[in-house]
């Protein structure tokens, strides 16, 4: 069962579930676009969401990535209101379909399910402070040593990591460009990392660390 929902009452999750609809879709998707209404109330089952924000220009930047668990964009759902962001899926993943119209009703009166959703949106609303944060205190070499570190964690590898995504991507998610991401690459090889391609040793995490300015209250995740 979709932990959001695993406290429900049976038939109210029944019911909230009966004409839900589990969507498989592959990789290079656009899931929706930014300024659409919801319909749906979309929870990533395996695979995972990349929310992307673009200008009237056309310039685009990653936000954030949704993973297995969790909601996509509640807040809009919620407030049934047009979405912020464009979701895109770059690995195979599949999605629940919630109808939007059933699930605001289901928050209205199923306490466990309204909880759920409070813990959600805060533990989202967490993520984008940290992110604010990481972005707007840190330096370049800092954002990019932290997220070096945090691979190293999600990976379960202290001595290498392999970068997940196209450094264009990982750049944009960072708040720089391309040029600059490889930039500071080549300057953290100083500093206690050595770059071959996409993979990336980890000589020394202390050194790494210390240059890169870790804090609990941005990296806890």
């Amino acid at each position: 069962c979709v932990p959001l929902v695993a406290r429900m009452q049976p038939a109210s999750r029944s019911g909230l579930l009966k004409n839900a609809i589990s969507h498989s879709v592959a990789a290079g998707t656009v899931h929706f676009e930014q300024g659409e209404v919801p319909a749906f109330q979309h929870i990533v089952l395996s695979g995972s969401a990349h929310l992307f924000g673009r200008s009237s220009e056309g310039r685009e930047v990653l936000i954030e990535i949704v993973h297995p668990g969790d909601l996509v964009i509640p807040a809009a759902v919620v407030m049934a209101s047009p979405y912020l962001m464009q979701a895109r899926v770059l690995e195979p993943s599949r999605f629940l379909l919630i109808e939007a119209d059933l699930f605001r009703s289901a928050v209205e009166d199923e306490p466990a399910l309204a909880q759920a959703m409070i813990g959600s949106l805060a533990g989202q609303f967490r993520r984008m402070v940290r992110q604010i944060k990481n972005l707007k205190l840190r330096s370049s070499t800092q954002r990019v040593g932290c997220y070096i570190l945090a691979l190293s964690h999600e990976q379960k590898n202290p001595d290498r990591v392999v970068l997940p995504f196209e450094k264009n991507l990982i750049a944009s998610e960072l708040g720089m460009t391309r040029e600059s991401f490889s930039r500071t690459l080549s300057a953290l090889q100083h500093h206690g990392i050595a770059v071959q391609g996409d993979t990336i040793a980890i000589e020394d995490a202390d050194r790494l660390a210390a240059i890169s300015g870790l804090d609990p209250l941005i990296d806890a995740d």
